[in-house]
């Protein structure tokens, strides 16, 4: 039926007419698959995938949905919601349980088939992050590991252009409450995905790829960008800075560069931080990049792998990411409005010698009230370093608001 209405409407270009990767009589293979995963895998999954590094010719034993090729439908499966979601989804009586969030009312809000609860990402959160006790706990590590999961994918594709040539992520949103595959929630609230996902999609990116320890720098626009600069900087969970390197480079239109390797360094504590940031030949950042890392490594089971998950043979250890010292930010904001659309820049500026990890900004109708939704945030859960201040726009409808005045309401891992 749709290739008889491209026919009719004289479509002049080629058609691939099936997403998944079947041969063709004209072409042979077509670079299209869809091959999963949908369920966890490691964000390290994305760039060891065997089969993109032996450029073999077979998916036929999984482990097929590394970046290369078109993947046309593809996730690192579950997406548990913000806890004021999951409040609404399961209700208060059964946020919690000595069993942790794996009930029958949690399992409703996940799939059917193979997707019927969240146990395998639950699983690699109590192992990666430590067992969580409450809710709060769960959904905001469940943020976090969401968050280097959905990067860590977008990031390997645009990474390996054009051995891949593009992924679609199932899905953008459910269209009832589910803690499953989705970047923003059916409240439209987004969560730890959708900012992923932001990151790796920014147009001057700089990535860390899991299997080659290196930085590279991914350029997405369609100009040559010449004289900038990328700085890298690995810190211990106290804040105290363990390496730093700084080099130029050009990045040319849609382009890939490998710049250097991370080496080893001695004296890491078990979890570290890796930030990275690009600046244009006048000095302003125009990209950065802020990886949670574990000295222990992550490796995968590849002899288990089948069409839905790759597991996980060996987790990477951030259970020390809860030692880390508190601080307190100072925080101001400023809001406008046109009439119908709002506009409020948050300040926030981190006054001690440790890390703010993985901070939070919520903007809610007046002192207590409602989240104001949809909201887009131009960025979020972002970590801000010893002394670091930042400004970070939400644009709303300013009939989202009603008659309340907009409070910013700032969480974090490690924030007073």
């Amino acid at each position: 039926m749709y290739l008889k209405i491209e026919a009719d409407l004289r479509w002049p270009n080629p058609v691939v007419s099936s997403a998944t990767a079947r041969t063709t009589t004209v072409t042979g293979g077509s670079g299209v698959k869809m091959s999963g995963p949908y369920e966890y895998v490691a964000p390290s999954y994305w760039t060891a995938d065997p089969y993109s590094r032996t450029k073999g010719d077979g998916c036929n034993t999984g482990g097929c949905g590394g970046a290369y090729g078109f993947n046309s439908e593809t996730s690192m499966g579950p997406a548990v919601p913000p806890i004021e979601s999951v409040e609404r989804m399961v209700g208060k009586d059964h946020l919690w349980s000595a069993d942790g969030p794996l009930d029958e009312y949690w399992n409703f809000h996940a799939g059917g088939g193979a997707f019927k609860t969240i146990r395998v990402f639950t699983e690699a959160l109590n192992a990666r992050y430590g067992k969580s006790g409450s809710a709060e706990d769960f959904t905001y590590k469940s943020q976090l590991m969401t968050y280097e999961g959905v990067r860590a994918m977008y990031e390997a594709y645009s990474r390996n252009k054009y051995t891949s040539t593009g992924v679609i992520q199932w899905m953008l949103n459910n269209g009832w409450p589910s803690m499953i595959w989705h970047l923003y929630d059916y409240y439209l609230r987004p969560g730890g995905g959708y900012f992923g996902a932001k990151k790796a999609l920014q147009a001057l990116d700089p990535v860390y790829g899991y299997d080659d320890h290196a930085v590279w720098l991914v350029s997405s626009q369609y100009v040559d960008a010449k004289g900038l600069k990328l700085t890298a900087r690995v810190f211990n969970l106290d804040g105290t800075q363990k390496f730093a390197k700084e080099v130029g480079a050009d990045a040319a239109a849609d382009s890939t560069v490998r710049l250097f390797e991370i080496p080893k360094i001695e004296g890491l504590s078990a979890a570290y931080f890796l930030d990275l940031r690009v600046t244009d030949s006048g000095g302003k950042l125009v990209g950065s990049n802020f990886y949670w890392l574990s000295a222990k490594p992550e490796t995968l089971d590849w002899a288990k792998s089948n069409w839905y998950t790759t597991p996980t043979a060996s987790y990477a250890d951030y259970t020390s990411l809860a030692s880390m010292p508190k601080v307190k930010l100072n925080v101001s904001s400023h809001s406008e409005s046109d009439g119908k659309v709002a506009w409020t820049r948050v300040t926030l500026e981190n006054p001690s010698k440790a890390v703010a990890f993985f901070v939070r900004l919520k903007l809610d109708k007046g002192k207590g009230g409602e989240e104001i939704l949809p909201v887009v945030w131009r960025d979020n859960y972002i970590s801000l370093l010893p002394g670091e201040k930042r400004e970070i726009t939400a644009t709303y409808r300013s009939s989202g608001l009603g008659a309340a005045t907009p409070e910013v309401e700032v969480s974090g891992w490690n924030v007073e």
